[in-house]
């Protein structure tokens, strides 16, 4: 099973080493990295018993969440808060009981989806650090 970090708030944007590297939205080439990204990780809920209850039938909506909150949190253009607010990640997803096997099955896929976009090292381990975070952020139940 996979360890997750303990539950502590997450940031709404990533840390500020980031701005002055340039964003990981500048060296993943923008957009098109998180939308292949979204639809890696969503190829693997699609078909996971334990995740896939808690999503709608049609995941068009929730791919489109996802990656224009990916593409704002990693430095590219907000338009996931001009259409839908403050991203309020725990507030969002308090309606969806969140186990600790629910968030160890979708940080799974979220791994598995990042470690197949070719990032450089450094930004992997950035951004599974960041996906294992969130993962435990989540968890709303003992499960």
């Amino acid at each position: 099973m996979v360890r997750l970090p303990s539950a502590g708030t997450l940031p709404c944007a990533p840390v500020s080493e980031e701005s002055v590297a340039g964003s990981l939205y500048e060296r993943v080439g923008g957009r098109p990295w998180f939308e292949a990204l979204v639809e890696r990780f969503y190829a693997g809920v699609a078909t996971d018993p334990v995740l896939r209850p808690l999503y709608p039938e049609d995941l068009r909506e929730s791919r489109e969440h996802l990656a224009a909150f990916l593409v704002q949190y990693w430095g590219g253009p907000a338009t996931y808060s001009q259409q839908r607010g403050h991203p309020r990640l725990r507030m969002r997803h308090a309606p969806f009981a969140i186990g600790p096997a629910e968030a160890a099955a979708w940080y799974l896929h979220m791994e598995s989806a990042v470690r197949g976009g070719g990032l450089d090292p450094d930004d992997e381990v950035l951004v599974l650090d960041y996906f294992r975070r969130a993962a435990r952020h989540l968890i709303n139940h003992a499960g």
